[in-house]
């Protein structure tokens, strides 16, 4: 093995290896390698994203090199849903698969997008963990470090590049889970922490407390140690001679494991970094936005990832892809609305849809009855989350970091370049009726082509579709009638008074509007705080 160069040299001047064209073709160039790190639980917090609070020197410079994407999304704010959205390109809200770990299948025919590279001569590798909701079909991987709810760590053998036949061109993943929210649990306990607590910037939303603050330079702590590690990756690729051959991503599978941040599709939950360094030679592949060394507020969502590899590999998305290209030559153009959803979280469930442009976000709340900060097992790990509850319940805040444990509006707006931290809910002021009009309309809109399965409860969800996937019930009008049930949803969760005659009448279809807003049925403290529930369309079981 030749000895490690500096990481000024990978940054610099590092030698190109020769490469052999895909499927021996001398006229065209050879395909691109795919280099792609990922960060487990973060958000835009890399200080090449503005974070002056952040440590990440390595990846600083290597934005130097590519390009930073500042408006990217991920679909859903925790990591099954959105793992599932990144390797299949489509929707879970489409699959059926937007619940935590609420394993379900494709239709017939389908593969996740490593396949369909795969079937054009690319060596396919994950290391790190898988995580869908969805069963993987046969032939995903050449090799996978990990599995669904596994987290091995960095494996220098198996799930690597260096692995595939010679002149190969690669996929490669690494992930590894030294920023993940499970990470940040010892915080009141470690002696270590080597970013100054008092220097944490603290949201509006959250209380300034020493657990908030030790929990938010923890969080920090480890962006600088996963810096280092991906980097030694990078430092792989360059010993090898593979820089100027290999296109590089850098992302999250969603946003930060703070609380109000993962979990909730708030723009603090959905929103991730994401790098792209594409060297001289695939250039042309590059975004039609894309300025080494600049920035880019083109909206992405990591949906996105998987049809962007096929057209940086010269293969056409397929039809049932609702990702969009943002390179390659299948680029799309770029979108208008970025969109997140959040089902259930572990044991807790609850049902919020968001929109957003480059300026606002709009969220849907389709279970208003519920509070935000539902217990969650996982989540009160955290040691800021209990600390923050308790304060919550002795009477000790204000507003707005009073909302977390407080029942929900059935819409909210908020302008992010004005209120980054979304606190100051436009949404029922007259000035801004437009705005949330329109954004209505891109939610609806979305919500019917999609065809949100999450209307439904998740056990009737499984029931309709019987031994078909449930993307393919989704598509049936008769087993899912898509704007009744949505209209249904919409009403019965609106908050307006007066409805009952009309909900009535949606009782009457014969159990073909069953809409999610009947899921729960039980109010309880814990959830509502005694809130008792808007009027539902009908009770049923959470599945």
């Amino acid at each position: 093995m030749p000895q490690q160069p500096s990481r000024r040299t990978f940054l610099g001047t590092a030698a190109s290896a020769a490469a052999t064209p895909l499927l021996g073709s001398a006229a065209v160039a050879p395909p691109p390698n795919i280099l792609w790190l990922t960060w487990e639980d973060i958000g835009p917090h890399l200080h090449c994203f503005g974070d002056e609070y952040s440590t990440t020197p390595n990846f600083d410079r290597l934005a130097q090199r590519g390009c930073v994407y500042s408006n990217t999304w991920c679909s859903a704010p925790v990591c099954a849903p959105a793992r599932t959205a990144i390797v299949t390109g489509v929707s879970p809200t489409s699959t059926g698969a937007e619940h935590m770990r609420s394993m379900t299948r494709m239709p017939d025919g389908w593969k996740m997008f490593p396949g369909y590279l795969r079937d054009a001569g690319y060596y396919c590798t994950n290391n790190g963990k898988e995580d869908y909701n969805l069963e993987k079909p046969d032939g995903t991987w050449d090799a996978s470090q990990g599995g669904n709810g596994g987290a091995p760590g960095y494996s220098p053998v198996h799930g690597h590049w260096r692995n595939r036949n010679p002149g190969q061109p690669f996929f490669a993943v690494f992930n590894n889970m030294t920023t993940h929210e499970s990470q940040i649990f010892k915080s009141a306990t470690n002696k270590n922490i080597i970013h100054d607590p008092a220097k944490a910037r603290v949201p509006a939303f959250q209380p300034d407390i020493p657990e908030v603050r030790r929990d938010w330079a923890r969080y920090h702590d480890l962006l600088t140690a996963e810096d280092s590690q991906h980097e030694a990756r990078l430092d792989e690729l360059a010993a090898d001679g593979l820089v100027d051959d290999t296109i590089i991503i850098v992302t999250s599978d969603h946003g930060c494991g703070m609380p109000r941040y993962k979990r909730f599709p708030y723009d603090s939950g959905l929103h991730v970094p994401l790098i792209l360094v594409f060297p001289d030679k695939y250039k042309h592949l590059a975004p039609k936005d894309y300025v080494p060394g600049g920035k880019s507020d083109r909206l992405i969502n990591t949906m996105d990832l998987g049809p962007t590899m096929l057209s940086l590999a010269g293969i056409k998305p397929k039809d049932f892809h609702q990702g969009l290209p943002f390179a390659g030559p299948y680029e799309a153009p770029p979108r208008a609305y970025n969109f997140g959803f959040r089902g259930r979280m572990d044991e807790r469930y609850d049902m919020m849809r968001s929109t957003r442009d480059k300026r606002y976000i709009y969220i849907r709340n389709y279970n208003p009855h519920k509070i935000y900060g539902q217990h969650v097992d996982y989540m009160w790990s955290l040691p800021s989350t209990p600390a923050w509850e308790q304060l919550y319940n002795e009477g000790k805040l204000k507003a707005p970091q009073t909302h977390f444990w407080e029942t929900k509006p059935p819409e909210e707006l908020y302008d992010l370049q004005a209120d980054p931290d979304e606190t100051n809910n436009l949404a029922g002021l007259p000035q801004h009726k437009a705005t949330l009009e329109r954004f209505r309309k891109a939610h609806y809109e979305h919500e019917l082509a999609v065809r949100d399965l999450g209307l439904l409860p998740e056990g009737e969800m499984h029931a309709r579709a019987g031994k078909s996937a449930p993307y393919d019930m989704g598509r049936d009008p008769k087993r899912f009638p898509v704007e009744r049930i949505l209209a249904a949803a919409d009403l019965a969760s609106s908050g307006q008074s007066g409805v009952s005659a009309k909900l009535a009448g949606f009782m009457k279809d014969s159990g073909q509007c069953r809409a999610v807003l009947g899921s729960d049925g039980r109010p309880d403290a814990r959830q509502g705080r005694g809130v008792e529930a808007p009027a539902r369309v009908e009770d049923g079981a959470e599945g």
